[in-house]
């Protein structure tokens, strides 16, 4: 059974940092891009960040561009999320996917399996 783990979550002020990990199980996904998206109450999910089979090539949100830092270990099967100076409007349910693709990118649609997600909560 293949699953997608996110944690790393919580409750954090203004301008803390935190670190998410998204661990993989029941196949290898070395050889896809693995990415990071968002849901905030009433919204709709939105695409945070991918990072490619290689984690050469990293693509970002305009909204998280500049804070947060995507990254993998295909030794570990895990993919990461830094994610620094955080705001209150970060706050939103985080997933992790795995891609279809070697390549990243930001359509939901690109991405066949999907974590349970891990909640963020922002204070201002």
């Amino acid at each position: 059974q293949v699953q997608l783990v996110e944690s790393g979550g919580g409750v954090v002020q203004a301008g803390d940092s935190l670190r998410l990990s998204c661990a993989a199980s029941g196949r290898t996904f070395s050889n896809n891009a693995l990415g990071w998206f968002r849901q905030a109450p009433g919204k709709e999910r939105e695409f945070v960040a991918t990072i490619s089979w290689s984690g050469v090539s990293k693509y970002y949100a305009d909204s998280v561009n500049g804070r947060f830092t995507i990254s993998r270990d295909n030794t570990k099967s895990t993919v990461f999320l830094q994610m620094n100076n955080l705001k209150p409007e970060d706050t939103a349910v985080y997933y992790c996917a795995a891609s279809i693709a070697m390549l990243g990118s930001g359509r939901s649609n690109d991405y066949n399996y999907w974590g349970q997600g891990t909640q963020v909560t922002v204070s201002s």
